[in-house]
């Protein structure tokens, strides 16, 4: 049997840990206009695309984690997620009106993108970015 993609075509999920579960909820329907898939006491899923967001309750990161530990948000950001959208600044005009405060940007790079970040109630880097 053979397979036509590579296992590395697709990430099924990302998994973030949430201090306040129902704050992250609020942001991620708030900002990205999205339902989730899945909610239960612990967490909520919502879909990026082919991809899902799995926030969980911080108490529950051990249990899927261990040995390793979560960091926690004041200790720094660990990841930045990426998305592709046609025009960065509109896209940071929307994200203004629904609340969100840039990290950084609009601006251009020197590898021929233009980019913005801003961070959810996690600590979690999200970036916008266009081709120039």
């Amino acid at each position: 049997m053979t397979q036509s993609a590579h296992w590395t075509d697709n990430i099924f999920a990302i998994t973030l840990f949430a201090e306040d579960l129902e704050g992250a909820k609020a942001f991620y329907r708030r900002v990205f206009d999205l339902q989730t898939v899945f909610e239960g006491d612990t967490s909520a899923v919502f879909k990026f695309g082919g991809t899902l967001i799995n926030i969980i309750a911080i108490q529950q990161a051990d249990e899927l984690i261990r040995p390793a530990t979560a960091a926690r948000p004041q200790d720094g950001a660990r990841a930045v997620y990426t998305l592709r959208v046609e025009d960065v600044d509109a896209r940071c005009a929307d994200l203004a009106h629904r609340g969100v405060t840039l990290l950084n940007g609009p601006m251009d790079r020197p590898w021929g993108i233009r980019t913005a970040s801003f961070q959810d109630p996690m600590g979690t880097i999200w970036e916008l970015s266009c081709d120039l």
